[in-house]
């Protein structure tokens, strides 16, 4: 088998249809690739969607279930039941498009052994899409990105998977990709492994997750640094003085309040404005910088 399509699911039960049906809808022969979905330990309609997908898949599906766990752990279960030569990671949020198994392939054939990074469009609704063009404004410089990766799946369990220490969300696939990068393993880029990346606009009611998402975020950072004591973990996480700096000014004027009063009422969901997003995204990257000076303390 050439391919492996690896994905992780957790209460995604109403885009988790689409992003599995894209993916049995691939101009690559059936008998060439495969789709292993873990389910996180959900608790929504996601084991009905499943389901359903079973009877629909025109590939090897197979589904792995376990408590939920985190992204890491629940990769490497992915990783274990894999059997394609080259191993391709999108999230539960992505639709594919019906050359992106191809695409992947053909890089991967074009550059042996090397990471393949594919291009992502962000969008606010599967339902309206873009054309399928990606461009410079949904560039992303990671390295090793699992919204739209791929890798020789031999190279990725020769390098031990995914850290299973990293629990919490975030960095886990910058790890990973640190260490392949240290392994030799380059990285090539094919924008034409497209894939539409579901960003919706932020509500009131998504701002306190905001929040608790970027210290979730600051306390993996801290890891990773750990773990990595480089320029380019530094620069990435901000745990470098400019970074620092800055935003011990910002809580000493007590910005995060101001911000605060800027997104406004919060108890009831709604739409934000354009001057709401900025203050709720401004007042989530305040909320890692101050967790992440708790965590460097720790």
């Amino acid at each position: 088998m050439l391919a492996t399509i690896q994905l992780c699911t957790y209460n995604r039960a109403t885009l988790l249809e689409r992003v599995l049906d894209a993916c049995f809808e691939q101009t690559v022969s059936d008998d060439a690739y495969e789709v292993v979905l873990v389910n996180d330990g959900s608790s929504d309609d996601t084991p009905s969607v499943i389901e359903r997908a079973r009877t629909r898949a025109t590939c090897r599906f197979t589904v792995v279930n376990q408590p939920n766990s985190g992204l890491a752990k629940g990769r490497n279960a992915g990783i274990a039941r894999a059997f394609g030569e080259r191993i391709i990671f999108i999230d539960d949020d992505v639709l594919v498009l019906p050359n992106f198994v191809a695409e992947h392939l053909r890089s991967g054939e074009a550059h042996p052994g090397a990471i393949v990074r594919g291009g992502a469009i962000e969008v606010e609704s599967f339902d309206d899409l873009p054309p399928p063009v990606w461009g410079l404004r949904n560039y992303s410089g990671n390295y090793f990105w699992t919204t739209n990766v791929s890798v020789p799946l031999a190279t990725l369990r020769s390098a031990g998977g995914f850290d299973a220490a990293f629990s919490e969300y975030g960095w886990e696939d910058i790890e990973l990709g640190l260490r392949l990068r240290a392994r030799g393993v380059r990285a090539v880029f094919n924008p034409k492994a497209l894939a539409y990346h579901y960003k919706p606009r932020p509500r009131s009611a998504n701002v306190a997750a905001m929040e608790r998402q970027a210290r979730a975020q600051a306390r993996t950072a801290v890891m990773l640094a750990r773990i990595h004591p480089q320029w380019r973990t530094y620069l990435a996480t901000g745990i470098n003085p400019v970074q620092r700096g800055w935003h011990r000014a910002t809580r000493r004027f007590a910005l995060a309040e101001r911000l605060r009063r800027r997104v406004g009422d919060v108890s009831t969901d709604r739409v934000l404005t354009a001057r709401e997003i900025r203050a709720a995204r401004a007042l989530a990257a305040e909320a890692y910088f101050e967790e992440l000076e708790r965590a460097l303390r720790s």
